[in-house]
């Protein structure tokens, strides 16, 4: 029996002009909505995660705390779980059509308001791509949005993330077994080549330089290496090159009113926000985080020092970074300054 709620969302025209036939949207609720309904908190998935990966944050006596909170952990388009290519019924494959960040957040748009009821989320939080959907979140729906936590995840995709992104992808692409998305048994050598590329980025040089793979169970760096490979190898490649689709095209500026302008969503988002980049991200990079931070009327800088990289923002994976993170959730779901 599924672990989550499903909400049909039928024929769901996209930004591209294109129609996503029997959409889906996907979700797992963990507490219950007061009688104010004031309590929700959004946490939209990243690449590679699901509604099941923010589980490592959630429990009682957490930041988010199901006995105080109603938090909504949201499946994106592409995953696997909410409509995706491996999945639909009549757009499979290379014929499921591009879907946007924006698209995602309009799509959750509706499950929050039309169907659970909600009129304004306590927070939205998010990390990697699940912050890019947290940042669009808070420019396209600014009255919706009391508090923002972005976690190593930029309003946009800028230049050497998109450059970053073009090598996993042609990576994968290479496999003669993906055979531009027609495959009919899993490109298996493309998928692991795939993880072991991303590898490279998702930490710091500081995190190879010191052995600190050691510290996750892998004696060598050659195993962690085929450990990204094998869990890639896990996901359906026509998935994966949805949702990277979506995340190089991510841009809060493209949100409806803004004329393409970031500087002009960034302005209009009113959420008290928390801008936490990781100082080691080699694809969020701080540098650009801070670009955005400044565009912003009510915001702190709060980057987090670690030699994790970019998985340094990963739901409870590292015990003083996580400590960090949930501090910063904690503040902005008690209005505290």
């Amino acid at each position: 029996m599924p672990d989550y709620h499903s909400y049909d969302l039928g024929s769901f025209a996209l930004e591209s002009g294109e129609t996503l036939h029997d959409a889906m949207l996907t979700y797992e609720t963990h507490g219950r909505l007061n009688q104010q309904r004031d309590n929700a908190v959004l946490l939209p998935s990243w690449y590679t995660g699901t509604h099941r990966s923010y589980r490592p944050a959630i429990g009682t006596g957490r930041a988010l705390d199901p006995a105080r909170h109603f938090i909504i952990a949201v499946n994106m388009f592409g995953n696997g779980v909410s409509t995706s290519p491996s999945n639909s019924r009549r757009q499979a494959g290379p014929r499921f059509p591009a879907v946007t960040v924006g698209d995602n957040v309009r799509a959750q748009h509706r499950l929050v308001t039309d169907h659970l009821g909600i009129g304004r989320l306590a927070l939205v939080c998010g990390w990697s791509m699940g912050a890019m959907q947290a940042w669009q979140w808070a420019a396209a729906y600014p009255a919706a949005v009391r508090t923002l936590l972005p976690i190593c995840g930029s309003a946009r995709c800028w230049p050497l993330n998109d450059v970053f992104l073009e090598g996993v992808k042609a990576a994968l692409r290479a496999d003669p077994a993906f055979n531009n998305g027609h495959y009919t048994e899993p490109p298996l050598a493309g998928l692991a080549a795939f993880g072991r590329v991303y590898a490279g980025w998702a930490y710091s040089a500081a995190f190879y330089r010191d052995e600190l793979y050691q510290g996750l169970h892998f004696p060598t760096r050659e195993d962690l290496l085929r450990d990204w490979e094998r869990d890639h190898q896990r996901w359906d490649a026509n998935d994966l090159l949805c949702m990277l689709r979506a995340w190089q095209q991510a841009d809060a500026g493209l949100a409806p009113g803004y004329g393409g302008s970031l500087e002009a969503a960034l302005a209009a988002i009113t959420a008290e926000t928390i801008v936490m980049p990781c100082n080691t991200d080699q694809y969020f990079t701080q540098e650009e985080a801070f670009k955005e931070f400044l565009g912003l009327k009510r915001a702190q800088w709060r980057p987090i020092l670690s030699p994790y990289g970019h998985c340094a923002g990963a739901p409870g994976r590292f015990a003083a970074e996580t400590a960090f993170i949930e501090q910063a959730i904690r503040e902005l779901l008690a209005g505290e300054k």
